[in-house]
């Protein structure tokens, strides 16, 4: 059976199982046993299946993802994420589209704290779509900016994914952590400035209502008592990783006691807060891992047959520019991301894209950052990016796909507008880490 129509046939079955309403954790492990079945030996392959379900749980790079999810759950049920966007909200005035700025601000900042996209997306969408809905917000500045910001914790350090990517690559973790923080900045204000020009275009997406007027020295105090200390657990977690201190499990474990130690200096933590963050913590925990044990399972089948390598090697065999074939390999990446979970892209595409990379003569930090921006964008690409359905979980019960996916768009151009950005300008990228 040839690559391509193997392809085919694993694609068109997950799509007529989310056709027919099946959640996508267990379309995947329908797909999974079907195609395990079919192309790795009958029981066998069952047999492969099962097995790799567990142990694509027990990698360690997961491990901080419990940590990280529990870090925002602390600050949304101890209220600090709440008053963190009210001094956001109390600084921005009257701006057009301003929950919007908020969502955009805030979810920048909650970046460089949480380190999970997930975590950072359902935060999100739990503390701003109730009063966005209420002020007459619509989908579009609802649902668009919430899942786009909730993705720049891919680049804004300190991301998980960006170290699992340079221990996979073997490159400097440092340097790929900071790398990120200029482009993350360069995507936070690009997707404000869009807010920005949509609200004035069109204002009964995002219409004004009265606010409240605050003085400069009470804005400078909210923002000295309530932001600046977020900087502490920023430290305990990038500060700890960048001089080389922790792991980014043991750096994700004192980023987690800070968020406690912060929690009890407001007077905010108790046995009820403690309890709800848990709980959090494992129900996003536990979709995220279904989620990542299925689709890894699923590429695991692509890559037995054969068919995401000859997927690979199609563009590595293109005889022309290095521009055209860096282009085609941000291509491929899209396609993966979406059917395809960030690790496991990582994990299949990395060992192919290294060596082309170095004979191109490319730097791999800059790739690193380029292929970290690709893997955000494919976490809010339709139909199956992860962001989608985590917005989906906390949206109101009447908000259909469709208008998610819909609302993405926008923040997906932007995307690959900074991704063509950093392509014909790599100094944006080498700047920091040239510095360190």
């Amino acid at each position: 059976m040839e690559w391509w129509s193997i392809l085919l046939f694993l694609i068109g079955g997950l799509l007529l199982f989310l056709a027919i309403g099946l959640p996508i954790a267990f379309s995947f492990l329908l797909i999974n046993f079907i195609g395990a079945y079919i192309f790795m030996g009958g029981t066998n392959g069952l047999s492969m299946a099962t097995q790799q379900i567990f142990t694509s749980l027990t990698s360690f790079a997961l491990t901080p993802i419990p940590l990280f999810v529990f870090m925002g759950e602390l600050m949304l049920h101890s209220g600090m994420a709440k008053r963190t966007l009210d001094v956001f909200d109390k600084l921005i005035g009257k701006l057009p589209g301003r929950l919007s700025l908020i969502v955009i601000s805030g979810g920048a900042l909650f970046s460089t704290l949480s380190g999970s996209t997930i975590a950072n997306t359902a935060m999100l969408g739990q503390i701003m779509v109730p009063e966005m809905r209420d002020r007459g917000y619509k989908n579009p500045m609802i649902l668009g900016p919430i899942v786009g910001v909730g993705g720049l914790a891919m680049l804004i350090p300190p991301s998980a994914l960006a170290v699992v990517y340079a221990s996979l690559a073997q490159i400097s973790v440092g340097k790929v952590l900071i790398a990120g923080a200029i482009p993350g900045v360069i995507l936070a204000v690009l997707y404000s400035l869009y807010v920005f020009g949509r609200a004035r275009l069109n204002p009964s997406l995002a219409p004004a209502y009265e606010v409240a007027q605050h003085s400069l020295s009470e804005k400078l105090a909210e923002f000295t008592k309530y932001v600046l200390p977020l900087g502490f657990i920023f430290f305990l977690v990038l500060g700890f990783i960048f001089l080389g201190i922790a792991t980014p499990t043991e750096a994700a474990s004192t980023g987690a006691i800070g968020s406690i130690i912060l929690a009890g200096c407001y007077k905010k933590f108790n046995l009820t807060i403690l309890q709800k963050s848990l709980k959090g913590t494992l129900q996003v925990s536990v979709m995220a891992f279904m989620i990542i044990a299925a689709s890894k399972t699923y590429s695991s089948i692509l890559a037995y047959t054969g068919a995401t390598m000859e997927l690979v090697n199609l563009v590595g065999s293109i005889e022309t520019s290095r521009l055209v074939v860096l282009i085609g390999m941000m291509l491929i990446l899209m396609i993966l991301g979406t059917f395809m979970e960030q690790v496991s892209m990582m994990m299949i595409t990395i060992p192919m894209y290294m060596p082309i990379i170095q004979g191109l003569g490319y730097d791999p930090i800059w790739f690193a950052i380029l292929m970290l921006l690709n893997l955000e964008m494919a976490m809010s690409t339709p139909p199956f990016g992860i962001l989608l359905f985590v917005m989906k979980g906390s949206a109101p019960p009447d908000t259909k796909m469709g208008e998610i996916c819909l609302a993405a768009v926008p923040f997906l151009v932007c995307d690959l507008i900074v991704l063509i950005i950093l392509i014909a300008f790599p100094s944006i990228v080498l700047f920091l880490p040239s510095l360190m």
